[in-house]
């Protein structure tokens, strides 16, 4: 069924999503049931017991207690995406949060808000203050299933907050689960819509109005090229149109549908339905009608994320659209400074360096999560931040921050940016790149783990890989800790002449996942993988903690 329009059968049931919402308690003995902060949130299912009102609840809570504890007296801006489970999560977290006389703005007409919309708001009221500053929540799981929830906390800094913050909050949320809710505040959802500290705001005009400060739309505009874009039923469904009539923009909205199931969907690869527009699966309807547009594009549900369609090479690779992102973006930003680097995580393509490097700019390199990026963006020390999981953003045109927290929606339209100036699409640049620095191939797999696996490898030193080549090559780097900010990665990564690896453990499931890259073409891709689960089982065993090797010796391919 990949790539092929969902099934009547594979939709979710979403009155008994809702009910197991509000009727299923957590499990605080079970790891998978309590509170846990990922790279962007806390995430989970209604039907498992790991995203249910109680979690909202004492989530809700826990960030008024920390706002309260830090100071933080503005107001906080929430939004909310179109999965089932956001409109009951957001009615939870509303009564909290009323009930703790916090300010809170909403969106005008109930509005969906996309992520880097929020962090827009924060930014753009904390700017030139000092005290009385925002924050927010984005309740959305990103480019998950229909039937997961999540729930997202950006601290003034207006990004995703830090494993201090999130540390904190899941502590504290964690001990509400325990004590039965003891010392939540809470008042009904009908008082909380009209309380005096509830207020409407208009997310759409502000941040709509505010894309001609770090985009060219004039050029956009001036050439006149046909645009397509998908909202793939996520949060920025209602941004499109009117961006296209403020700006005079050929753009064509090839999909307004809002459903919860999902039901437009193209599965993908595993057979779940889910919004990741970097899947050439759950991109197969746009892909279809890349030949009717100069450029089209699509975001994740809470447009976070982009993916972008060219007639000459179709869904462009996240890596690939990075590179040639960062390649025009630095050319054409005269007013940016001159130091400002340019940001990656340890999983992304090698291909940035090579591209960093003709540039003349810095590379800044950093572990998986953007939350590492938001300082540099926040001062300007970045121009860029992009992850290969097609999460980015950049500064303003005059090199002042836009977003610190992922923003689809403007990668999106650099896309249509880059096609109008340069006269060819992304696609065809990327060719170019190729031939001057050679073409790499990029994968991503999967292999089991134990929970005590999993913590054995986010503890790995260098000295414990026994290896002194990878695929032939020897090996000349063996990192543990990001080269841009000296921070644990939480994982290895080895590094020779034309390939290198990646493993980390994930957050969520009983798997480590593996990164890979060559330079040498598909055959070495896949010796690089076959050598990197061997390198990393030895590491395991080799590690003081536990003897023991990483379990399982098939690798599942990940999307």
């Amino acid at each position: 069924m990949a790539g092929k329009l969902a099934q009547p059968t594979m939709l979710v049931n979403v009155p008994r999503l809702i009910t197991a919402y509000y009727s299923n308690l957590p499990d605080t003995s079970v790891p998978g049931q309590r509170v846990a902060f990922g790279t962007s949130g806390h995430r989970g299912c209604a039907f498992e017991n790991s995203f249910n009102e109680w979690h909202v609840l004492a989530i809700s809570q826990a960030i008024c207690q920390y706002r309260k504890q830090q100071g933080i007296d503005g107001p906080l801006f929430l939004g909310i995406d179109t999965h089932a489970l956001s409109v009951p999560a957001f009615a939870s977290a509303l009564e909290v949060l009323a009930a703790n006389g916090v300010e809170v703005m909403l969106a005008d007409k109930d509005e969906y808000t996309p992520t880097p919309v929020i962090s827009h708001a924060i930014l753009t009221y904390n700017r030139g203050r000092d005290k009385g500053l925002a924050d927010g929540i984005v309740i959305t799981p990103s480019h998950n299933p229909p039937d997961n929830g999540g729930f997202k906390y950006n601290p003034p800094n207006g990004g995703p907050a830090g494993n201090d913050v999130t540390g904190w909050i899941e502590a504290k949320a964690n001990a509400f689960l325990e004590s039965g809710l003891q010392g939540v505040k809470r008042i009904s959802f009908e008082q909380a819509r009209c309380a005096a500290t509830t207020h409407r705001h208009d997310f759409l005009n502000a941040y709509v109005s505010d894309l001609g400060s770090v985009l060219d739309m004039d050029a956009i505009r001036g050439a006149n090229i046909s645009m397509g874009v998908d909202p793939l039923g996520g949060a920025g469904v209602h941004y499109w149109g009117p961006i296209a009539e403020r700006y005079g923009l050929n753009l064509t909205v090839v999909n307004e549908a809002v459903d919860p199931t999902f039901r437009f969907m193209t599965v993908d690869w595993d057979g779940q339905i889910r919004m990741d527009p970097s899947s050439s699966y759950a991109m197969q309807r746009l892909i279809d009608l890349k030949d009717r547009f100069d450029i089209a594009f699509a975001c994740d549900t809470d447009h976070d994320r982009h993916g972008i369609v060219t007639r000459s090479a179709g869904l462009l690779s996240p890596n690939h659209y990075l590179s040639v992102a960062i390649f025009y973006l630095f050319q054409h930003r005269p007013k940016w400074r001159k130091d400002a680097a340019v940001g990656k995580t340890v999983v992304s393509s090698q291909m940035i360096d090579r591209v960093t490097a003709k540039l003349g700019r810095r590379l800044c390199e950093v572990p998986v999560g953007f939350k590492w990026f938001v300082d540099g963006l926040l001062d300007g020390s970045l121009g860029f931040g992009g992850e290969e999981s097609a999460g980015a953003t950049f500064t303003r045109l005059d090199g002042s921050v836009w977003t610190t927290d992922k923003d689809g929606i403007v990668p999106a339209l650099l896309s249509a940016e880059i096609t109008a100036r340069m006269g060819r699409d992304p696609g065809e640049i990327y060719r170019e790149l190729a031939r001057e620095f050679g073409e790499p191939v990029y994968d991503r797999v999967e292999a089991p783990a134990t929970a005590q696996q999993k913590h054995m490898l986010a503890q790995l030193s260098p000295q414990q890989v026994l290896s002194a080549e990878l695929a032939g090559e020897k090996i000349h780097s063996i990192l543990t800790q990001a080269p841009g900010n000296g921070a644990a990665i939480g994982g290895l990564k080895v590094v020779a002449e034309s390939g290198w690896f990646a493993a980390r453990p994930s957050g969520t499931e009983d798997i480590y996942k593996i990164y890979a890259e060559s330079f040498r073409g598909e055959d070495h891709l896949r010796r690089i993988l076959a050598e990197a689960q061997t390198i990393v089982a030895a590491a395991l065993a080799a590690s003081p903690q536990q003897p023991g090797t990483a379990s399982g010796t098939n690798l599942k391919e990940g999307p």
